[in-house]
């Protein structure tokens, strides 16, 4: 990620673990944000899942080590947020109120402070317990038996944080006072699945497989990702396959997908690289799964 200056003198500490909350921080940093990271005793559960993850996601990132629930915690804690602008949390509302971190107890000592909650679920559901597969289950980003291909909630999730950490600097700047902000992991989850909620990237939509120029296929020796979605490339692409279509329509009649894949199917994937570049065909191959 390049680095900016964008929140350069912007002093951020972050209570989030696991992934939201330090992908989030990262973003944050990388706009020249003064970025800190407290963490429990035991560190962030996160540095389990994937060393290399970790390393990633804190750099430029201080860290130092808190237990919130004794009192020199808590003394250390609070010294630190006499001097932040946003604090940036993942604990559920009723863990923050027992450390005495709810946002009405902050914005009393700190009223400069701004929060930006990342929680499971908005309201009065945000105590309820969840982690990126339900979250995305929910929404039905989860048809089959299969984990989805990545955390999208989270990383969806850590976007909105960084994007509610850019609202409460600008809000900060202009009234002068810190405000709170609460991002959902499920109204993420909820945002990214907008194009199937439309019926979009369901196998009867355009880009659900429906359309012959935007699917999957086979070729001799791998697959072939084709997004010839526009009709300007899904003709290069049926003029290269001799596959002749009268409009967008035929783009979706079974002929012109057989048409398609045999055409792939004959190809080796030095051979549509090739294609691809010297007809400007939007495609990548891909090895055999």
């Amino acid at each position: 990620m390049t680095k900016d200056s964008t929140l350069r003198g912007v002093r951020v500490l972050s209570l989030a673990l696991n992934l939201p909350g330090p992908a989030a921080l990262l973003r944050i940093a990388n706009m020249g944000a003064q970025c800190t990271k407290v963490n429990p005793p035991n560190g962030d559960p996160m540095a389990l899942y994937t060393q290399t993850g970790y390393g990633t996601l804190h750099q430029g990132v201080k860290q130092v080590s808190c237990d919130l629930k004794s009192e020199s915690g808590q003394k250390a804690l609070h010294q630190r947020l006499a001097k932040t602008d946003v604090l940036l949390t993942s604990f559920r509302p009723s863990a923050l109120t027992k450390l005495g971190l709810g946002w009405k107890s902050l914005h009393k000592l700190y009223p400069q402070l701004s929060c930006v909650s990342v929680v499971g679920s908005p309201g009065p559901l945000a105590d309820i317990p969840g982690h990126d597969l339900t979250y995305q289950a929910e929404v039905n980003l989860v048809p089959g038996m299969d984990l989805p291909a990545s955390l999208f909630a989270d990383m969806g999730g850590a976007l909105m944080a960084s994007e509610a950490i850019l609202k409460a600097t600008l809000a900060q700047r202009i009234s002068g006072k810190g405000s709170f902000h609460e991002v959902a992991l499920s109204d993420a989850a909820a945002w990214l699945a907008l194009p199937r909620t439309w019926g979009m990237t369901l196998p009867k939509g355009a880009v659900g497989g429906a359309h012959a120029g935007y699917k999957m296929y086979a070729c001799k020796n791998g697959r072939v990702a084709v997004a010839a979605l526009e009709h300007h490339f899904a003709k290069a692409l049926c003029d290269a396959a001799n596959v002749k279509v009268s409009d967008v329509k035929a783009m979706f009649a079974p002929q012109t997908h057989q048409g398609i894949a045999a055409f792939f199917a004959n190809k080796t994937r030095k051979q549509l690289d090739k294609l691809a570049a010297d007809k400007d065909i939007p495609l990548m191959t891909l090895p055999k799964p």
